[in-house]
């Protein structure tokens, strides 16, 4: 009997074996190996036309004189550090507005929520007419107050902030909800407490909203500045990494080295940087967690 158990059981693990098989050859082959494929690359020199050749560290010793590079790197910094802060403050807001009873407010909630869901390609390419310098509406709107409108996309100093109200528009929608359904989930029995202790709104906002919602704002904050991090759509297609590389990120570069110059790997070393890069400010978020997240335990 026992050996017909045993025997039942391993064509139950055969059985579940070959059901994650699947899923565990494409974790494999589109996951796992890419991964240290391209931390090989890291360290050697291929084009594409003949084999890897191992140079060690030369490919990090090429990045400092790239000024390329450097551009990028504070260019991904710098729209990290402004889009991400602005973007979670306005998701916010927009969370705190459409969270009150009142008519229509799946409406509102569905129109925030829409860019999200928008191909970024395709909202791309209506922001890059938007902010076109002759039949763009911004500069038309501009025109009718008497103001002369910036070339958007082509001034080395308005490229960068107009790529970051795009970014907002389009993300705005998913930090919206999460922040939503972090607002639906505090207990009413704490706002209805401080009522009665004679506590305003604002009151009410700092002390009890905006604790209460740390767990939700330190998701959003990091999963923001990975994505941030990351982002590359929207500045390929509406500036190409211009004027003068003023909106080239490590991303882009990383794609120019790779795709366009076939240099596989400087391009796997600037993305093993990118990702030292993520994972530091991720440390970073984590480690200063537990001084403002409301249960926040690192066990």
């Amino acid at each position: 009997m026992a050996a017909k158990l045993s025997g039942l059981q391993r064509k139950e693990e055969l059985a579940g074996y070959l059901f994650i098989l699947p899923n565990l050859i494409g974790f494999l082959v589109f996951l796992v190996f890419p991964i240290l494929a391209a931390v090989y690359l890291t360290f050697t020199e291929w084009e594409l036309s003949s084999a890897p050749a191992f140079t060690g560290l030369a490919n990090f010793r090429a990045m400092i004189g790239d000024d390329i590079f450097l551009k990028a790197f504070g260019n991904t910094f710098y729209y990290a550090f402004v889009a991400v802060p602005t973007g979670v403050f306005l998701a916010f807001v927009v969370a705190l507005g459409v969270n009150r009873p009142m008519r229509g407010v799946f409406a509102f909630r569905l129109i925030y929520f829409l860019p999200h869901v928008t191909l970024t390609v395709a909202a791309a390419i209506v922001w890059a007419w938007i902010y076109h310098p002759e039949f763009g509406i911004i500069n038309y709107l501009l025109s009718l107050i008497g103001i002369q409108g910036p070339n958007w996309l082509f001034n080395s100093k308005s490229a960068m902030p107009a790529l970051i109200i795009m970014s907002n528009w389009k993300g705005i929608g998913y930090a919206m909800l999460i922040f939503l359904a972090g607002l639906q989930g505090v207990p009413a029995e704490l706002y209805e407490a401080a009522v009665m202790d004679g506590a305003n709104g604002w009151y009410r906002l700092v002390k009890i909203t905006i604790p209460m919602l740390s767990p939700t704002t330190f998701f959003v904050l990091t999963t923001s500045f990975i994505g941030a991090f990351q982002g590359f759509d929207q500045f390929y297609i509406m500036t190409n990494g211009g004027p003068s590389f003023a909106t080239t990120t490590l991303v882009l570069h990383i794609f120019n080295n790779g795709f366009r110059y076939f240099k596989m790997g400087y391009a796997s070393s600037m993305a093993f940087v990118l990702f030292l890069c993520i994972l530091f400010i991720t440390l970073i978020q984590w480690t200063s967690a537990r001084t403002w997240v409301h249960g926040f335990t690192q066990d």
